[in-house]
């Protein structure tokens, strides 16, 4: 991947976790907070995952009929 992917990737990953991390933060006053945390965290694979195989699809070489002979 390049270096603006990259970034992207990261900046993608970070919208994902600080949000999870203040909830965490609010469970001295809120218990169920803790409880939405732990989802963003579960669903977490289910929306970097996809960005991140698409991003990555263009750098790999495709396959030829050869190959599946």
């Amino acid at each position: 991947m390049t270096v603006p992917e990259k970034t992207l990737m990261n900046v993608l990953k970070l919208l994902v976790f600080i949000p999870a991390f203040v909830l965490i933060l609010q469970t001295a006053s809120n218990w169920t907070s803790l409880l939405w945390a732990g989802l963003v965290f579960l669903l977490y694979p289910l929306l970097v995952k996809p960005i991140q195989h698409s991003i990555c699809a263009k750098h790999l070489a495709p396959n030829s009929d050869k190959e599946h002979a």
